[in-house]
């Protein structure tokens, strides 16, 4: 059956499906761990509710992110036929440019508003990088992606902006001080979440060629680019395991490690299939996976704050 015959233009649906929900645990794992982070650090004293502003702030974002992509990927004619990636909203007729152009512009006013009430738990500052956040989510999709800057904003806004913002926010004011572990695990999470991006641009990279992307994995090569997606998982436990042990959080530890067979055979899968439409079932695992390495750790830095 043809999706497209079944979805009513700028329907209920076609939003839905436009949103891509399946992304969102991307955007709910850094805070999540965040989150945890702070409870290790001042248990029953840290503060929930920007705890939960940082995860709708996120969740709107994410959506707000995918609509930016939508939009402008198909204004630049990049969401063609050759297009190997999941559908796109606009390039289906599922949604009509000018609606989606509206809705990106109003997902990042609902972005702004709800990121304005953690001025009361983070001060003034909290307002520059959420405007950092909001710039970045518009000049990734029109310039920077084309520079091959994706890896480094995903460390950056997938690592330590929602992890250690994150558990700042979280923490009372007579807590606040730098924290080595926290940092670490924000970088670990970024380069755990940046595995998605390296088979993405892994998949795509005869097409961005085309486009003139110079992403990593274009620079790279196809090879190097394999052999990346697995040194980078696998150091993202090196560095997160190596705070947890120096901090005596051994149960954190023992569950990230879980990530550990799960991502080489992923590696596995995707070093068998290599080229086409169907390395997006390692996409989906590796999503499946980043998932599993936030709530697995979650879990853990759990346990080690209550037995301890």
């Amino acid at each position: 059956m043809n999706i497209n015959k079944t979805i009513k233009t700028n329907s209920a649906k076609a939003w839905l499906l436009a949103a891509r929900p399946k992304t969102l645990t991307g955007a709910a794992v850094p805070v999540l761990l965040g989150a945890m982070s702070a409870y290790l650090k001042a248990g029953n004293e840290i503060r929930l509710l920007p705890i939960v502003f940082c995860f709708l702030f996120a969740f709107v974002m994410q959506i707000d992110a995918n609509f930016v992509n939508d939009y402008f990927d198909f204004r630049k004619g990049n969401d063609n036929e050759k297009r190997l990636g999941p559908k796109r909203a606009c390039a289906q007729g599922w949604i009509t440019p000018a609606k989606m152009k509206c809705a990106l512009y109003l997902t990042t006013l609902l972005a702004c508003l709800i990121g304005l009430p953690l001025i009361f738990f983070g001060g003034w500052i909290t307002i520059l990088v959420g405007l950092v956040c909001v710039v970045f989510c518009f000049l990734y999709t029109t310039h920077l992606s084309y520079k091959g800057m994706g890896d480094v904003l995903v460390l950056v806004f997938f690592g330590l902006v929602p992890v250690y913002g994150t558990y700042l926010l979280a923490l009372p004011h007579s807590a606040l001080s730098f924290s080595a572990e926290p940092f670490a695990l924000a970088l670990a999470c970024g380069f755990v979440i940046d595995t998605l991006l390296i088979v993405n641009n892994f998949r795509d990279i005869e097409n961005d060629i085309e486009a003139g992307k110079r992403t990593l994995a274009v620079r790279l090569g196809l090879e190097r680019t394999l052999w990346l997606y697995l040194f980078v998982g696998l150091f993202a436990i090196l560095l997160s395991g190596f705070a947890f042990i120096l901090a005596g959080h051994y149960f954190a530890f023992s569950f990230s490690l879980c990530y550990i067979p799960l991502h080489i055979k992923t590696f596995n899968t995707m070093k068998a299939i290599r080229k086409g439409k169907a390395l997006n079932k390692v996409l989906g695992k590796t999503a499946a996976n980043i998932t599993a390495y936030g709530v697995a750790t979650a879990i853990g830095m759990l346990l080690d704050m209550v037995l301890r």
